[in-house]
């Protein structure tokens, strides 16, 4: 259990308490916290008892929801079996809830739309023609960091895109074919090219740039340095 110096600790007691502050009984399995010079607390008298429990489990609903809640507290339980404190969760205002619910809710729709996309796009692929030529990558590009041959292949070969890997030169696995796509990722990966789109230069004046660089890195993959 880790918590900071900073933190309000609320305790969910495993004996009969007492408020110090307002003589209410609490009972067993009461929720406290400590005060240096009162000692028990109830949550009313602690100023606590608006906010609302967030169970620990969902890690990124607690991160949000505790950076937007002005006020909060970590809430713990002793553990028979363990000797320790373990926290439970936390107590955190319901505005910042809402709001830590709204922003996991849009990152669950941005997954499941990456999710779509991703499977739209392994439905276009022809898998075994992307395979092979990822082979034809490797072969003519031997010292290509590992791994990177496939993501090129793919990003060359989707069915209907237009795009240089489904042309006829490079289903005969054509070497200028391969390395016009070889040197389309280097341009966008490896080299300032976006950037200089971004301020607008020109397309042919961005490659000119970046050219010599693009060479370099086409050779070092070609060639073992």
């Amino acid at each position: 259990m880790k918590t900071s110096d900073s933190d309000i600790l609320v305790f969910i007691t495993s004996r009969e308490s007492t408020c110090s502050e307002c003589g209410k009984e609490l009972g067993s399995k009461a929720w406290i916290t400590l005060a240096k010079d009162k000692g028990v607390l109830c949550l009313d008298c602690a100023d606590l008892d608006h906010l609302l429990f967030l169970p620990t489990g969902d890690m990124a609903l607690t991160k949000r929801s505790k950076k937007h809640s002005k006020l909060h507290a970590v809430v713990l339980k002793w553990s028979k079996a363990r000797k320790r404190y373990e926290r439970k969760g936390l107590l955190i205002e319901e505005s910042a809830l809402v709001q830590a619910e709204v922003e996991c809710l849009a990152d669950a729709e941005m997954r499941e739309r990456r999710r779509i996309r991703e499977t739209e796009r392994r439905a276009l692929m022809d898998k075994e023609y992307v395979r092979e030529y990822g082979e034809q990558i490797k072969r003519y590009y031997p010292y290509i960091p590992s791994g990177l041959e496939v993501k090129i292949a793919e990003h060359a070969c989707l069915k209907h895109s237009g795009r240089i890997g489904r042309s006829r030169e490079a289903k005969r696995f054509d070497e200028e074919a391969i390395t016009i796509a070889v040197a389309a990722h280097i341009r966008h990966a490896e080299t300032e090219y976006d950037e200089l789109l971004m301020r607008g230069i020109e397309r042919y004046d961005a490659r000119r740039i970046i050219s010599a660089k693009v060479n370099q890195v086409l050779e070092n993959w070609r060639c073992s340095s």
